[in-house]
């Protein structure tokens, strides 16, 4: 039992020694299709280990939209850095690179659409992101955090048809804007 112990705890200060947000990789994952080589609308989800060892049980997902003939497309995502200085957790911006590394885990694309079923969809995506209630408010567990902002734009635009994964701590929070 007492290696089990001191192997449980080497490895969570390994997972915290280890992980410098600074210096985390930011890289493009290559996932994305670059905007210039195509046109049509898109929208993308990602998600990726949450950073340090909190990714061994929870991930962070944000969303990409790409209007159609854009250049670069836009991001949203919900973060708790800046909430206690009165800032609104939800994050926006452009990039041709929707698709980088979360500080240092590689994301994962869990939904890709594109064309005329995305140009359709994006209005109500941005509308979603107008209405989430929990702008101003961050919370790793229960919520609101990052999976609970993705949830709400789910259950706002079922048309998506976004399953999140298992380690969204924090989906569900989203059940309590009934």
């Amino acid at each position: 039992m007492h290696r089990v112990i001191t192997l449980f705890i080497i490895l969570v200060l390994s997972g915290c020694a280890n992980s410098d947000w600074r210096t985390a990789s930011r890289e493009p994952a290559s996932i994305a299709a670059l905007p210039n080589e195509d046109d049509r609308a898109i929208i993308e989800v990602y998600a990726a280990d949450a950073f340090s060892w909190r990714g061994w049980f929870a991930v962070h997902p944000w969303v990409a939209i790409k209007d159609q003939n854009a250049n670069k497309y836009t991001v949203y995502e919900v973060v708790g850095w800046q909430v206690d200085r009165g800032y609104s957790a939800i994050r926006e911006y452009t990039t041709k690179t929707p698709d980088r590394y979360w500080y240092g885990s590689k994301p994962e694309l869990l939904l890709s659409i594109k064309g005329d079923r995305a140009y359709e969809l994006i209005p109500k995506i941005k509308q979603a992101v107008q209405t989430y209630p929990w702008a101003n408010e961050y919370s790793v567990f229960p919520g609101p955090n990052s999976n609970t902002f993705v949830a709400w734009i789910a259950k706002q635009v079922p048309e998506l048809e976004l399953d999140l994964p298992f380690r969204a701590i924090g989906s569900g929070y989203a059940d309590n804007s009934e």
